[in-house]
C-alpha cells in the first residue's frame, strides 16, 4: 500500500475547526502525484510526453473527523483503467495514527493530449508500469460507460 502522511495545519481547517474537504481532495491530489513519481511519472515527463491527467470526478466519504495537529496517512491505489489507459479510477483511504479509516475518496479522471485538448491512451511504456501498480481489491477494467455511470450531463443557460 502507498502512503503519504500530512500533518493537519491550521489552514486545512474549516469554520468547525476540522480538516475542511478541500484539503481532503489537495491531499489525495499530492498522494497521487507522490505515487506517480514513485512510478517514475515526474511532472517533467508528463511535460515531454504532451499529456496530463484531468479529473472527472471525486466523491468524498467522512467516517471520523481530522483534528488540528493530528498526522494522518493518505493511501492510494489503482481502482481500475481502461485498456489503454485513457481512463483510470483511484482509491484513497485517510488514517489517524493508530490506523482507523477516518475518510474515503474515489476518484475518476483521464489522460488529455495537451496540444490536441483531446482524450488520449498512456504511451506503452507508462501503461505498462500502471499494470503494475498497486491494485485496489476491487479494481477492474473501465470502459468509456464507466465514466459516465452517474448520469450526469451538462444543462447550459438559455442565455
Amino acid at each position: 500500500m502507498f502512503l503519504k502522511e500530512f500533518e493537519i495545519r491550521w489552514n486545512d481547517l474549516d469554520a468547525n475547526r476540522h480538516l475542511a474537504n478541500v484539503s481532503y481532495l489537495a491531499y489525495a491530489g499530492e498522494t497521487r502525484m507522490t505515487f506517480l513519481q514513485s512510478m517514475g511519472i515526474s511532472y517533467q515527463t508528463l511535460i515531454e510526453l504532451g499529456i496530463g491527467p484531468i479529473v472527472f470526478y471525486e466523491h468524498l466519504y467522512y467516517f471520523k473527523e481530522a483534528l488540528p495537529g493530528q498526522k494522518i496517512r493518505v493511501s492510494v491505489s489503482l481502482a481500475g483503467m481502461s485498456k489503454g489507459g485513457t481512463f483510470f479510477e483511484f482509491e484513497h483511504n485517510y488514517y489517524d495514527e493508530k490506523g482507523t479509516n477516518l475518510a474515503r475518496c474515489e476518484m475518476m479522471g483521464a489522460w488529455m493530449n495537451l496540444k490536441t485538448r483531446k482524450l488520449a491512451e498512456l504511451p506503452s511504456t507508462l501503461l505498462s508500469q500502471f499494470e503494475e501498480a498497486n491494485k485496489s481489491v476491487n479494481y477492474k477494467k473501465l470502459t468509456t460507460k464507466d465514466t459516465r455511470k452517474w448520469n450526469k450531463i451538462p444543462k447550459d443557460l438559455n442565455l
